[in-house]
């Protein structure tokens, strides 16, 4: 049974970072591609990972590392969004608006 879950969790957050993928492709400007690969590449990154742990065990240190993994990429990934689009923001040579 948790081995279903595992799976639903781990395809919904393919399914998140699949409709990334595609916002990243297809949204007009720079911002709203930042936007939809900052947002949903971090919940469907945690959610695959967070499948991953369902599926394998509970009680052990992989799952540990794991969860740390899973802040420091969460804390990564958004500040990373954040400082690309403050640094286009605050571009003065920036023809797209």
């Amino acid at each position: 049974m948790m081995t279903y879950f595992s799976l639903v969790i781990m395809g919904l957050g393919l399914f998140l970072m699949l409709t990334a993928a595609i916002g990243v492709m297809r949204f007009p400007n720079f911002y709203t591609k930042v936007h939809a690969a900052g947002i949903a590449d971090s919940l469907g990154l945690a959610l695959v990972l967070s499948g991953v742990v369902i599926g394998y065990n509970f009680l052990s240190l992989f799952t540990v590392k794991v969860i740390l993994l899973i802040f420091i990429l969460w804390i990564t990934n958004t500040t990373s969004c954040y400082m690309l689009a403050h640094c286009v923001y605050y571009d003065k040579d920036n023809n797209e608006s």
